[in-house]
């Protein structure tokens, strides 16, 4: 039996092609394109410092784990090896968890919670816990049971675009729906065409997928600052902007945060 920080000792490979470009990295370009998370994460924990004093400094983590899921996602991708699989998984696990604890409105919690924060918080700790612990009985799942927690995410986010009438936040649903559908497809493609990408001489899918979703994960972040604060901040005006202009076409949200007889 290989040794969990073997190369190549996890079941899971992807369709790039393995040491095509160097012999210390066995995806090259699904190791390296994990770099955009080295430029988000501590970007948008200094862009978001104004509103992460007012709301909670957990928030912080949440960074961390981000700017966390793409060191593991690098190291799995270079080695292919089972921990760097588990790594990536777990880490994608609880930074799910952070922002389910942070921001899910609590309309949603379980009806035997009430609206119980706390409670709901040792909910979640609990099951990612149990499911950190499951996590190594079929790895080979692992994947797409994350995959099926961001449908949750979706379907959350789907609710409130319905209930809002704030124009700003319905763009920026949209936006990321878009933004979230690329990347999906980009994903579940190097999973299931791998064949296909092969013959065209692209198998690259897998890497546009870490740049999509880590552009994706903070335009979800902003959605849910956005709706936790319609319920838990009521007398704080939240507006969204873009680094590194308002103006331009595309860029990073952030929110900036005031009194409501204030403006941004």
């Amino acid at each position: 039996m290989p040794s969990i920080f073997a190369y190549q000792s996890s079941e899971v490979d992807w369709c790039e092609s393995n040491f095509q470009h160097w012999e210390l990295v066995a995806e090259f370009y699904n190791t390296f394109s994990n770099v955009t998370f080295f430029i988000f994460g501590p970007l948008m924990m200094f862009l978001m410092h104004p509103y992460v004093q007012k709301r909670s400094r957990y928030i912080y983590v949440t960074f961390i784990l981000f700017t966390v899921v793409g060191l593991f996602s690098m190291y799995f991708h270079m080695t292919l090896s089972f921990l760097g699989q588990m790594l990536d998984e777990i880490a994608i696990l609880w930074l799910l968890a952070s922002g389910y604890s942070i921001w899910m409105p609590r309309c949603y919690f379980p009806a035997f919670l009430g609206e119980n924060r706390p409670q709901y918080i040792c909910l979640v700790i609990t099951a990612t816990v149990v499911s950190t612990f499951l996590s190594f009985l079929t790895p080979m799942i692992n994947a797409y049971a994350l995959n099926s927690i961001a449908l949750h995410i979706v379907y959350i986010v789907a609710q409130e675009y319905k209930k809002t009438s704030n124009e700003e936040l319905r763009h920026l649903i949209e936006v990321t729906m878009v933004l979230w559908a690329f990347a999906f497809t980009s994903w579940i493609s190097d999973r299931w065409l791998c064949s296909f990408w092969q013959w065209i001489n692209f198998s690259y899918l897998h890497s546009i997928w870490h740049v999509l979703i880590s552009i994706t994960c903070p335009y979800g972040i902003v959605i849910m600052a956005m709706v936790d604060a319609t319920y838990e901040m009521p007398d704080k005006t939240l507006k969204v902007c873009y680094w590194p202009r308002d103006t331009w076409p595309m860029g990073l949200p952030y929110v900036e945060i005031s009194d409501d007889n204030k403006s941004c």
